[in-house]
């Protein structure tokens, strides 16, 4: 077929699912709307899908992203502003900026909290895994592990300090 596109590669599926959630609260942060968000969430979704060929691998892939939503948001308001009265766009784009911003802070948050897991006692490193990504109850941690669920509630306590103190370390000597 004459035309036809590419296949996006395996690391730009993987790029793109892995920053669904930092563009969904970016769409959602300019439009304010869930439902509004999730339709040019999907729009966005296909464009890139669409452009996957212009990203070039080993560029910052959120800024890419964060830009193409962006412009899907702006097309969806000037649809919006046939019906009804909207903010004008200086505002979204004001808006937009500082979710750009605080979305680049989150992503760096969540990157240290990944390096500070992997400094946490093993034990700790187990119990975050099963209440935080399994989405186990303290109750069913504390059947697993023999132990009562105040004491599984004390171990998970500490391992949050010890991350949150770790993530404040790691933040305060890259700002050095």
């Amino acid at each position: 077929m004459p035309g036809k596109r590419p296949e996006p590669s395996f690391e730009f599926v993987q790029l793109l699912t892995s920053h669904q959630s930092r563009l969904f609260a970016y769409v959602l942060s300019l439009l304010g709307d869930r439902t509004q968000a999730e339709d040019v969430m999907q729009e966005t979704n296909a464009v890139l899908w669409r452009k996957a060929h212009e990203f070039k691998l080993g560029t910052n892939f959120g800024a890419w992203m964060l830009k193409v939503a962006y412009f899907q948001v702006m097309a969806h308001r000037r649809k919006l502003t046939r019906d009804r009265l909207v903010f004008d766009d200086d505002f979204i784009h004001d808006i937009a900026e500082d979710a750009e911003q605080l979305s680049d802070v989150q992503e760096e948050k969540q990157r240290l909290l990944k390096g500070c897991i992997g400094k946490l006692t093993e034990r700790h490193q187990d119990l975050i895994r099963s209440r935080y990504t399994e989405g186990a109850s303290l109750k069913s941690i504390a059947a697993q592990s023999d132990q009562s669920e105040n004491t599984i509630k004390q171990a998970l306590f500490r391992a949050r300090a010890a991350l949150m103190e770790c993530v404040k370390r790691q933040t305060t000597e890259e700002a050095v």
